[in-house]
């Protein structure tokens, strides 16, 4: 009866976290037994006992978000069912750490496991909207959903590493970031826009790691 939909259909793995197309993933809370924090929104089905509170470990329900200084809502997903996540048809991509530790754009957090130590970082700098951009900062075992717009590149650390600030979505925690300021004509420019362009340089050693995607705000 579904016809050309069959191809769809949900995808069971019994792991924990499935990803069911590149925009959209599914966490088993039956798995592992840990909550999960997610987006306030993002939630598009779920299936099971599932409750959902809007408070977040550590920040009352509140991690500061992006460049502008918006807040990120958080909402806890607890119980024993499946929830599915997605926002915006952005293109979403597990991350399973092990132990290691990784930095992210709060702007491109969509959802993770709980039980992973997780804080807030400022980067300041002059030209910065909003004068900082926030990260979060994950550590231990557990995944981490990211969301990007299109399909981001993963490049290694190098002592000329540079890239835009709205185009960093995440990189190893390790790196050194170094706020650099150089001026430049925008495609979008509008009258009384300087062109500066916030650029960040990573330093650090090998192994080290950035996530870019092709998209700036």
């Amino acid at each position: 009866m579904l016809g050309a939909l069959q191809q769809f259909k949900e995808t069971p793995t019994g792991q924990r976290w499935t990803q069911q197309n590149k925009k959209l993933v599914r966490v088993d809370l039956g798995i592992g037994g840990q909550p999960v924090l997610a987006r306030q929104g993002s939630m598009v089905l779920y299936q099971g006992k599932v409750d959902f509170s809007y408070k977040g470990a550590g920040f009352s329900g509140r991690v500061v978000g992006n460049a502008t200084g918006q807040e990120m809502q958080l909402m806890r997903c607890t119980g024993q069912g499946q929830v599915f996540f997605a926002e915006d048809s952005t293109m979403l991509h597990p991350i399973e750490l092990q132990g290691d530790a990784v930095c992210v754009s709060a702007e491109n957090v969509l959802a993770f496991d709980e039980g992973l130590q997780y804080e807030v970082r400022r980067i300041e700098g002059h030209g910065i909207p909003g004068g900082a951009l926030f990260t979060m900062q994950f550590q231990g075992t557990g995944t981490i959903v990211v969301k990007t717009h299109g399909v981001p590149v993963v490049l290694p650390v190098t002592p000329t590493t540079f890239a835009d600030c709205n185009a960093v979505v995440a990189w190893s925690a390790a790196s050194q970031v170094v706020v650099s300021s150089q001026v430049r004509m925008r495609r979008n420019s509008y009258p009384g826009d300087t062109g500066e362009s916030v650029n960040l340089q990573f330093r650090g050693a090998p192994g080290n790691f950035i996530v870019v995607q092709p998209y700036e705000i």
